[in-house]
């Protein structure tokens, strides 16, 4: 998500980024990774690019932000197995913003698991994602573990709405599966933000979503971006955490829109077989 100046031309805007049902899709998973006991995911969100490569949102070049993120995490010693985006991969609704994004991916040689936001456009968005290694909206069991990507975003302004498809298909795919443990993955927070603004464009039926994964009985995490700030809290038994986004912040806390001056951040999230994970949130100027 990025503050729009007006609330008219916000709506105007996510008029025509409205989501359309996605086609259910199932990635087979390879046997290495379903016989590992430890699933290490790479959580990256709201990079927001654009076509040209010196594109910046609000003072920071996104393309070379991206980049820094994905060197910080290559150098380190941690490897994930899996990379989840939770949206806004671009922010001027082009093609070429897409492009940018998958060249910037490939180099990881992992499998992207992908979910819109309100920026992306998914008529262009899909034929990028829906070509390996990249999933749209996607889920894949591997080990103990589902992961399921949901679509957030059918809604006419920036904040989001789960449909009766989505919840039907969170529930047909979590029932048909024999994996002990869900992670679900969406653009936009369930839950309240404690910033007055923000909170005016987040999960609008998000007490839905929080009652429905807590009646499937396995959904142990839910993960989203949006919000451009760390969340991190637990709701009757289920984890919920957001990410800072890969390029800039916005202030918590604040009545107002309002930047933060925190820099890039990333995700590293470890699950275990036995249902419990851990995770550390790494800002570029913490190490």
């Amino acid at each position: 998500m990025s503050k729009q100046n007006t609330s008219a031309s916000r709506r105007k805007a996510h008029t025509r980024r409205r989501c359309t049902a996605t086609k259910d899709c199932r990635i087979q998973t390879d046997p290495d990774a379903a016989d590992s006991n430890l699933i290490r995911i790479l959580h990256l969100t709201d990079p927001h690019l654009f076509a040209d490569a010196e594109g910046s949102l609000r003072g920071t070049a996104t393309q070379a932000s991206l980049q820094r993120v994905l060197d910080h995490y290559q150098s380190s010693n941690w490897q994930a197995d899996r990379v989840i985006v939770t949206g806004d991969l671009i922010q001027d609704d082009s093609a070429a913003a897409y492009d940018r994004f998958r060249d910037l991916m490939l180099p990881l040689n992992l499998r992207v698991h992908c979910v819109p936001g309100n920026h992306d456009v998914r008529k262009l968005m899909q034929p990028v994602c829906c070509a390996p290694p990249f999933s749209y909206c996607a889920y894949e069991e591997v080990g103990d573990w589902l992961i399921v990507g949901l679509d957030s975003c059918d809604t006419d302004d920036a904040g989001g709405f789960l449909n009766d498809a989505e919840f039907e298909r969170l529930s047909g795919i979590v029932e048909q599966s024999a994996a002990r443990h869900v992670m679900v993955c969406l653009h936009h927070p369930p839950v309240a933000m404690g910033s007055a603004w923000l909170d005016t464009v987040g999960l609008r039926n998000g007490e839905q979503f929080l009652e429905h994964a807590a009646a499937l009985n396995r959904v142990r995490l839910a993960v989203f971006g949006h919000v451009h700030q760390a969340y991190d809290a637990e709701h009757e038994g289920m984890r919920i955490i957001g990410t800072p986004s890969t390029c800039r912040q916005f202030l918590p806390g604040s009545d107002e829109f309002a930047v933060d001056d925190r820099p890039p951040a990333y995700r590293r999230i470890t699950l275990s077989g036995d249902g419990s994970f851990n995770n550390e949130l790494v800002w570029l100027d913490d190490e």
